[in-house]
């Protein structure tokens, strides 16, 4: 359900992974599409009277899109840093409040709200307690959206991970989370359930599932920075990481006319409120 599967032991390190990024994580992750948004509130009817809770908030990427709408955010973001450029990114929304703690130890104080929004972040939470929190903070009647980015390769397009298999061979040999991302069409045939999550049983009622294609541009350098951002390259050890990115920023320049995509299905899965 995300681009950044690879969690760390333990996942409160979370904070520890993307805060000493958290400038570089605003400035490559890919946002989300308005057309997402648009069918987000068409489904949940969502408005400027709705209260949302989003968990795992990073920067604000999500949230500006969400505080736009006009409603009340909530944003939960474990990582310090993290929260505070999101703060400063927000600053200009009087309708968001950003608060810093994991969403399995956060203190609702009782509040409730009708959405809760997730934007790849939901695989950092604890299952055994992350639903059933979700299921607590929520009205009746009220909503869960999971939003993410999966990347995706189309058949016969240039791809940056074939082209660099053999590095990352070389620099980390036998990593069984390096492959090529699926195709997009095999994608796109998924859409039951809640993605690679676990499954919250009968707290929530059955999903609506919205696909949006999407892709970005890189240069080579810009391609590396990238990929710094990601919980997969972050937990390499600094003297490996560098120098395979610094040999993936070459060969996407020497191969590649220094242009590489990375190709996105952006995600929307929603749910009610099982009562």
């Amino acid at each position: 359900m995300t681009d950044d599967p690879a969690l760390p032991a333990n996942r409160h390190d979370l904070g520890r992974v993307f805060n000493e990024v958290a400038e570089l994580y605003d400035r490559v992750r890919p946002g989300y599409p308005e057309e997402l948004f648009a069918d987000l509130v068409a489904v949940t009817g969502m408005d400027e009277r709705s209260s949302v809770l989003e968990v795992g908030c990073g920067t604000g990427q999500a949230t500006r899109s969400l505080a736009a709408l006009g409603c009340s955010v909530t944003a939960v973001e474990p990582g310090a840093d993290m929260a505070a450029l999101a703060r400063q990114r927000l600053a200009d929304f009087r309708n968001v409040d950003v608060e810093t703690s994991t969403f399995e130890e956060w203190d609702d104080r009782g509040r409730r709200f009708d959405v809760l929004v997730a934007a790849s972040s939901w695989h950092w939470i604890d299952p055994s307690i992350g639903w059933q929190r979700a299921h607590d903070v929520l009205r009746q009647g009220a909503w869960m959206a999971l939003i993410g980015n999966v990347v995706v390769r189309r058949a016969g397009e240039p791809e940056a991970y074939a082209e660099t298999a053999d590095l990352h061979e070389r620099f980390c040999p036998g990593n069984p989370d390096w492959g090529h991302p699926p195709l997009e069409d095999d994608v796109l045939t998924t859409n039951d359930g809640w993605g690679l999550v676990d499954d919250p049983g009968g707290l929530f009622g059955p999903t609506i599932v919205r696909w949006y294609p999407t892709v970005q541009w890189f240069d080579g350098n810009g391609f590396a920075d990238h990929l710094r951002s990601l919980s997969l390259y972050r937990k390499l050890d600094h003297d490996v990481r560098e120098p395979l990115l610094d040999a993936i920023a070459e060969r996407i320049r020497a191969r590649m006319d220094d242009r590489a995509s990375r190709r996105y299905l952006s995600v929307l899965r929603v749910g009610q409120r099982a009562d």
